[in-house]
């Protein structure tokens, strides 16, 4: 049995292979900023490197937040998306959470960590992708998933 439509596009939930990393950068900053998470950037490394296209760049205000924050964007990612984390790092000491999807990296951190390892200036050529945060219920995050 075909996962497609009579448009040829994805009609399981779960598929993501077929959601553009433009799109899954952006869930992962709404999802951040969902649990509070400060100053979410998305820099779009497209043109500058082959090996990913965007890092999600977020900050959380204690441990316990920043565990929340990288969990539920592993849920939004794994059990909606159907896309797998490549690895995690950072999690046990809570200072610099990476989490790998390929050709998405999110990076949640304490203020302080952030500031000292400045990914935005080392990556000053990078593109800012615009990101307006917004409150989403389930019905248009399904759109966004499904489109």
């Amino acid at each position: 049995m075909s996962n497609f439509d009579e448009k040829n596009t994805p009609s399981d939930s779960k598929t993501t292979k077929f959601l553009p990393s433009y799109d899954r950068a952006l869930i992962a900053a709404q999802t951040a900023e969902d649990n509070r998470a400060k100053k979410i950037v998305i820099l779009d490394l497209r043109e500058l490197t082959q090996f990913f296209d965007f890092f999600v760049i977020a900050s959380g205000t204690s441990r316990r937040q920043m565990h929340a924050v990288s969990e539920e964007i592993d849920h939004e990612f794994e059990d909606r998306l159907g896309d797998k984390r490549l690895s995690i790092s950072g999690y046990r000491e809570s200072r610099w959470i990476v989490l790998d999807y390929g050709d998405i990296v999110v990076h949640l951190f304490e203020p302080e960590t952030r500031e000292f390892y400045a990914l935005e200036e080392l990556w000053g050529r990078a593109k800012t992708v615009p990101f307006e945060p917004k409150p989403i219920d389930e019905s248009s995050r399904q759109d966004i998933i499904v489109r």
